[in-house]
């Protein structure tokens, strides 16, 4: 099948006369080769349902449905580009979705049949916010696959850091926990419109069948917030007040220095940390 003639993605915004909304975080990514090379990224797609967030004039949603998916879900805040996503609808006939509202607080789970990957280039003022719901829904036993999606650079390291690394972070160990993840490639600012102050990067994530370790909810989310909001502190000080006076004995049984900071245990340590705590 001949693909369609679409117009240029300049030619769309001059004719709507739509530009970024600073507010909204928005820097449209209008290189068609940067846009070809994400969903490449992100594996086969033609069996599968994509969700994207924030399309804006639907750069990557092109990409996507031109490399053969098979459902297309796109979240839109900005109610300016429902024209040029509509159009798009037209030429892709019952193969995109469009869901209108706040990616944060929209349920787009009863809209995602059969198997799902995710693929955006995430507005960055919600970019952690989205990537932690979707982490906290029990993503192993989900129809997720995987997860490729755009990030401030020096998020996207902190997001794909190691323990014993300076950019571990909490995230980190949760990405780590549910899947297998990786920088895929860096993306320059001068790439998107307008350049923005930042480099960015794309990160792959791999959904795991199952967590890589147990854990014990909540206190593994409890035990990780509280060592990483107080970072430069060493570990049995800032679990005390979990843990209290057994905090000591707790660390050393899961293998845990009790002078170490957080950045230099292991997600297996945390993960065990977490059930010697809740034993009390």
């Amino acid at each position: 099948m001949q693909p369609p003639d679409l117009p240029p993605l300049k030619y769309v915004l001059e004719k709507y006369n739509l530009s970024p909304k600073k507010s909204l975080g928005q820097n449209f990514l209008l290189d068609s080769n940067i846009n070809n090379k994400i969903v490449q990224t992100a594996g086969t797609i033609s069996s599968k349902t994509i969700l994207e967030i924030g399309p804006g004039p639907g750069g990557l949603t092109r990409a996507l449905l031109l490399a053969g998916a098979k459902k297309v879900v796109v979240i839109e805040k900005d109610e300016r580009f429902l024209p040029i996503l509509e159009d798009l609808s037209e030429v892709f006939p019952e193969r995109l979705q469009i869901l209108t509202g706040d990616a944060i607080k929209i349920n787009p789970m009863p809209f995602l049949n059969g198997p799902v990957k995710v693929i955006a280039n995430l507005p960055y003022n919600i970019s952690t916010v989205l990537l932690n719901k979707w982490l906290d829904q029990d993503i192993c036993n989900s129809t997720w696959e995987s997860l490729t999606l755009m990030f401030q650079y020096e998020v996207a390291k902190r997001i794909t850091a190691y323990p014993g690394t300076r950019e571990c972070s909490r995230i980190s160990l949760k990405t780590h926990l549910f899947t297998n993840t990786k920088i895929a490639f860096p993306v320059p600012a001068t790439a998107f419109t307008p350049k923005p102050k930042v480099k960015s990067a794309l990160v792959h994530l791999d959904v795991l069948s199952k967590p890589r370790y147990l854990t014990k909810e909540p206190t593994f989310s409890q035990i990780t917030k509280a060592a990483f909001n107080q970072r430069r502190k060493m570990l049995r000080s800032s679990l005390g007040k979990i843990a209290g006076d057994a905090i000591n004995d707790d660390l050393i049984r899961s293998g845990i220095t009790p002078t170490m900071r957080p950045e230099q245990v292991s997600l297996e340590s945390f993960c065990k940390l977490s059930f010697e705590i809740t034993k009390k």
